[in-house]
């Protein structure tokens, strides 16, 4: 007999031997709140029909998604049927068991009722003692309230119950596999910005986080990237548990490469993933990436406001060249007294090697944009002609060379301009201007739109 307290209750229930030795896990984790789990295990399963009981299993387990296969002899082990039991004992639901039964209470001071549970409503219950009927206030000084057996359906833990068949040895090698929820994984980037603000250190971690319900001992980690179709996200029983975070040493500690549509990330040892914990591990090496400073201003969307991103190819002539893991990008630069500042963050897709990145870290403070409309024309009930003026100032001190960005509606033709332009697609077109220190560059430019 083994006593258990929860929550000043005192369970008195006899716990089966659990007779399961775990030789090997493996542990899959996807982006969206998915883990794949894979274990090999030794169990005990009885000659003919008989009960198998798998009790250390998540919370946020999905039981339509298990899938159990004999390694010692498939053929001749069968599982007829399948119950997930997750009923969990608790204060309120011994009560709700005990109702016209016996328990024991015991004050703080030593004093003890027992008798027949008549009610109960979280904070007060009544015995019948004998004939009389009491109250007892939960909160008045009890130490313990005694039950003296687990009632029948309640566990401790989510269990997998099997009915099985088993016609070969009862001492068989099974490999068991099942999706839960609860547990996902994203990267995270820092980058350093040099002083000449022309390469930036980037380093890159995986944050792993584990509120399904189970710890994964010494497992083989793997991580998908990708957007994996998913019929019905399963609902998922609520949860408000602290996470604590621990962080891995930063050492090049993935494999990378390509799996069906997705990239599959591989680390290269054993690793504990522990329930309510946020483990850290280092990606990749920090890599130093050649980079390019980009003013960008778009006047349709934001009348004076110039946006700062910091442009880079994701390839092995800029220091990279990796698959890079959709995350967030955190960017610093140190200052004149060696000081790391915080400079901006932003947000990347899942993003293949060679190509281009650009990261918007927030808006410049000396330099500001100013567009107008400077003249309309209705040509005819089809036509329209505009002039846009775009005034550029730089209060620097040094020049600055910004990419003014307009957005063209119909069948358009510029059909004046002072400033070189480029056509990105069918309704944008980008105008490069530099602007000197102290100074202002004026855009001018007239179109002509049809419908």
């Amino acid at each position: 007999m083994k006593k258990l307290l929860i929550a000043g209750l005192t369970i008195l229930a006899c716990l089966p031997a659990a007779g399961q030795e775990r030789k090997e896990i493996s542990l899959t984790v996807y982006n969206s709140d998915l883990g794949l789990v894979t274990e090999v295990r030794n169990l005990r399963i009885g000659s003919g029909k008989s009960e198998l009981r798998l009790s250390d299993v998540p919370s946020q387990i999905d039981p339509t998604s298990v899938h159990f296969k004999s390694l010692t002899s498939p053929e001749k082990v069968t599982i007829l049927e399948q119950n997930y039991q997750f009923d969990l004992v608790s204060p309120a639901k011994l009560m709700e068991r005990y109702i016209d039964q016996k328990i024991k209470v015991i004050s703080s001071l030593g004093k003890t009722y027992e008798g027949i549970l008549m009610s109960h409503d979280g904070s007060n219950i009544v015995l019948n003692i004998g004939g009389n009927i009491i109250t007892l206030r939960l909160t008045d000084n009890l130490q313990n309230i005694e039950f003296p057996s687990l009632p029948q359906g309640l566990i401790t833990k989510p269990t997998l119950v099997w009915l099985a068949d088993n016609r070969g040895p009862k001492e068989q090698e099974c490999q068991i596999s099942y999706m839960t929820g609860g547990i996902r994984w994203h990267a995270e980037y820092v980058a350093v910005l040099d002083q000449s603000e022309k390469s930036l250190n980037l380093g890159a971690w995986v944050s792993l986080d584990n509120r399904s319900g189970a710890s994964y001992e010494n497992a083989k980690i793997k991580l998908i990237a990708g957007d994996v179709n998913r019929v019905e996200a399963r609902p998922q029983r609520s949860y408000d548990r602290m996470a604590k975070s621990s962080l891995a040493e930063a050492a090049p500690q993935f494999e990378e490469k390509a799996f069906f549509e997705y990239h599959l990330y591989t680390l290269q040892r054993r690793a504990t993933v522990s329930d309510n914990q946020i483990k850290q591990v280092s990606l990749f090496p920090n890599a130093e990436v050649k980079i390019k400073k980009v003013y960008i201003y778009d006047g349709a969307y934001n009348a004076r406001d110039i946006r700062v991103n910091l442009e880079f190819r994701n390839d092995k002539a800029s220091g990279l060249g990796m698959a890079l893991p959709a995350g967030k990008v955190r960017t610093y630069k140190l200052d004149s007294d060696g000081t790391q500042q915080f400079i901006g963050e932003d947000l990347i897709g899942h993003t293949p090697k060679d190509e281009k990145l650009r990261i918007f870290l927030g808006n410049a403070f000396d330099l500001v944009g100013e567009r107008s409309q400077k003249d309309y024309k209705r040509i005819n009930d089809r036509t329209q002609e505009q002039t846009i003026e775009v005034k550029l100032r730089n209060h620097k001190d040094e020049s600055a060379e910004i990419v003014v960005v307009e957005h063209l509606s119909g069948d358009w033709k510029i059909t004046q301009s002072n400033h070189k332009y480029s056509k990105k697609d069918a309704a944008t077109v980008e105008f490069t201007i530099p602007v000197a220190r102290d100074g202002e560059t004026v855009l001018n430019y007239t179109y002509r739109s049809k419908w």
